[in-house]
């Protein structure tokens, strides 16, 4: 019997990918929103595949609020970018 593949939803795009080809956005449980390059860290998980583009439509449509019940401040996406920048750059 093949093996389930786990799926998750883009907050940018909205498609459904393997969980591996994405990326996971963590919400510690101190309020703190960072990439989770593991995706074991301890926090709620939103998805955003590895396209610049899903970033800025996350950003655009409110993926990351809607997905984590708070109003995520400019310099998150910022902070975000730029681990987007140094994961294409590894």
């Amino acid at each position: 019997m093949a093996k389930k593949v786990p799926l998750r939803q883009c907050i940018g795009c909205g498609e459904m990918k393997d969980k591996r080809e994405m990326m996971r956005v963590l919400r510690t449980t101190d309020g703190t929103i960072c990439l989770d390059v593991t995706g074991k860290k301890n926090g709620r998980g939103a998805y955003i595949c590895t396209q610049r583009e899903c970033l800025g439509k996350a950003r655009k449509n409110k993926g990351l609020e809607r997905s984590f019940k708070m109003s995520i401040p400019e310099e998150v996406y910022e902070t975000l970018d730029k681990e987007f920048n140094d994961i294409e750059t590894k």
